[in-house]
C-alpha cells in the first residue's frame, strides 16, 4: 500500500482527474474502492474527495424535487460512510450537503414573497396593489445550461446565500396577510412528506418544481459546494492566523507528531517569535525509511527556532518547562474528545497533571455530531510488522502485538480548542454543530427507508 502523505495525495489527485471522463456510477465505485483499501485517507484527502463526488450526485444525477436530490445524497453518503466508518469527515460533508441542499430549497420556496414583502409597508399595500408585484419582483433565476446540460453554469441574480462558515438555518415567512395567502401550503401537504426521512423537519419545504427551477437549484447547491470545498483549502492558513495570539516570545512549546495544520501554526508563530519547540515522537518503527520529521525541523531551524526531540516515556522530565501543548486532530467528536494519533492521550495527561494548557486545532469540517459511546469503534488499528515480523518466530506465535494508529483523549484532558471560526471552550463546541448541520441529517446514514443501495 502506499505511504500515508504522499500515496494518499497521488490517488486523490488521479481520482479527482478521472472525475471528468467516468460515469457518476462508476466514480462513486471508484471512491467507495479507494477508501476501503485506505488509498485516499486522512481527514483533509476524504473530506476533498467526498467534496467532489457529491457536487457530481447533485450535478449528474435525475431528480424533479427536494426529495429526490436528498435521497440520492444521502444514499451516495452512506455507501461512502459504510466503505470506511472511521474517516468521520465523510459524513461530516454528506451532513453539510445535505443542509445546504435544504436551505437552497428554503431560500426559493420563500424569497419572492419575503424579498416583496420588504418593499410595502403594510400588508394591506401588498394585496391593494398587486399590480406592483410585477415592479418589485426579483430578476428571473433561470441560467443557461452548459453543453453537456449537467448543470447550471452562471445566473442573472445572486441569491443571498449564508456562506460556508456561517450558520445554516430555515428562512421564516413573516405573518402577513399576503405571505398567508402567497406562501401557506396546501392543506395535504403534511400527507405528502410523512413517512418520509428526506420530508420530516421544518427547513424541508414540500417543494414541486419545474425543468427551470430545477435547473436553477442545482446551479445554486453546486455554488454551495464549491464554497464548502474552498472553506477546507483555506483552513490551514485560517488557524495558523491565530498562532501569534496563542505563543508568546520565549515560550517552550510541545507537540506531538504534528499534522500539516500544527506544522503551519507554529510556521507562523515563528516568523514574528522566538520560542522553543519540543517534539514528542515514538521509537523508530521497520516501515519507517527515514524521518519524516525532518522537512519540518529543519524549516524551524532555518527560522532559529530551537527543537528539542523527546521520547515519550520521558515526558514528564521534561513537562515542569513546558508552558502549552499543541496538538492537532484528526477529528472533534461532540462531547469534546478529540481523536488524535496514537501517543497524544499519554502527552495530554502529563500536561494535565503539570497543570500545563492543552489546545488542540481543528478545522470545523472535522467537528462531528457523533459521539464515541465505544472508545474501540474509533480506534483505528495498523499492521503490527512494524514491530515485528514473521522472521522474529517465536515471538510472533506467542505475543499479541496491537499496533495503534490513532486513539481517543479524553475531553477533560482539553483545555482549547483552536478552528478555523476562532478559539472555543468545550460548552461551545455544541453550538457550532448546531449551525453547521441541521438535526433531521445527523443520522442520515442511519435512515434505512427510502434508502436502497445499488
Amino acid at each position: 500500500m502506499p505511504s500515508v502523505s504522499a500515496g494518499s495525495a497521488t490517488d486523490l489527485g488521479q481520482y479527482l482527474k478521472s472525475l471528468r471522463g467516468q460515469p457518476l456510477e462508476a466514480s462513486v465505485e471508484t471512491l467507495i474502492s479507494l477508501l476501503k483499501r485506505r488509498q485516499i485517507k486522512g481527514s483533509e484527502p476524504c473530506a476533498v474527495a467526498t467534496a467532489h463526488i457529491l457536487l457530481q450526485v447533485v450535478a449528474k444525477s435525475k431528480w424533479h424535487d427536494v426529495d429526490a436530490l436528498l435521497e440520492n445524497v444521502s444514499r451516495t453518503g452512506k455507501r461512502l460512510v459504510d466503505a470506511q466508518p472511521n474517516e468521520l469527515v465523510v459524513a461530516n460533508i454528506v451532513r453539510r450537503v445535505l443542509g445546504l441542499i435544504r436551505d437552497e430549497a428554503a431560500e426559493d420556496r420563500n424569497e419572492p414573497a419575503s424579498e416583496t414583502a420588504s418593499d410595502f409597508n403594510t400588508p394591506t399595500e401588498a394585496v391593494q396593489n398587486p399590480s406592483a408585484l410585477a415592479h418589485h419582483w426579483p430578476p428571473s433565476t433561470y441560467t443557461k445550461q452548459d453543453a453537456g446540460g449537467d448543470y447550471l453554469t452562471g445566473s442573472t441574480r445572486t441569491p443571498p446565500r449564508p456562506g460556508p462558515l456561517q450558520s445554516y438555518s430555515s428562512v421564516n415567512v413573516p405573518k402577513s396577510l399576503f405571505h398567508l395567502l402567497a406562501a401557506s401550503p396546501p392543506a395535504d401537504a403534511d400527507s405528502t412528506t410523512q413517512g418520509s426521512p428526506f420530508g420530516t423537519g421544518a427547513s424541508t419545504p414540500n417543494w414541486k418544481a419545474t425543468s427551470s427551477q430545477v435547473h436553477a437549484l442545482r446551479s445554486e447547491v453546486i455554488d454551495g459546494i464549491e464554497e464548502i470545498k474552498d472553506e477546507i483549502s483555506q483552513v490551514d492558513d485560517q488557524i495558523a492566523a491565530f498562532a501569534e495570539v496563542q505563543i508568546h516570545p520565549g515560550d517552550y512549546v510541545l507537540i506531538h507528531y504534528p499534522s500539516p495544520t500544527v506544522e503551519r501554526f507554529i510556521l507562523r508563530a515563528a516568523m514574528k517569535r522566538k520560542f522553543t519547540v519540543l517534539i514528542a515522537v515514538e521509537p523508530p518503527r521497520r516501515s519507517d525509511p527515514e524521518n519524516p520529521l525532518k522537512s519540518f525541523r529543519n524549516k524551524l531551524s532555518a527560522a532559529g527556532i530551537p527543537v528539542v526531540n523527546i521520547m515519550n516515556g520521558g515526558l514528564m522530565a521534561y513537562m515542569s518547562r513546558v508552558d502549552k501543548v499543541i496538538l492537532g486532530a484528526r477529528y472533534v467528536l461532540a462531547n469534546g474528545s478529540v481523536i488524535s494519533d496514537a501517543g497524544a492521550a499519554a502527552v495530554a495527561r502529563a500536561a494535565k497533571e503539570h497543570g500545563n494548557a492543552v489546545i488542540t486545532l481543528s478545522g470545523v469540517y472535522k467537528l462531528s455530531p457523533e459521539n464515541a459511546f465505544d472508545e474501540e469503534s474509533v480506534i483505528e488499528w495498523a499492521d503490527s510488522a512494524n514491530y515485528v515480523s514473521f522472521s522474529d518466530g517465536a515471538m510472533v506465535g506467542g505475543v499479541e502485538i496491537r499496533s495503534a494508529v490513532t486513539e481517543l483523549v479524553p475531553p477533560e484532558l482539553i483545555d482549547t480548542y483552536i478552528t478555523n471560526l476562532g478559539t472555543h471552550s468545550r460548552d461551545h463546541l455544541s453550538s457550532l454543530i448546531a449551525d453547521h448541520y441541521k438535526q433531521e441529517d445527523v443520522d442520515f446514514h442511519k435512515w434505512d427507508t427510502s434508502i436502497q443501495e445499488h
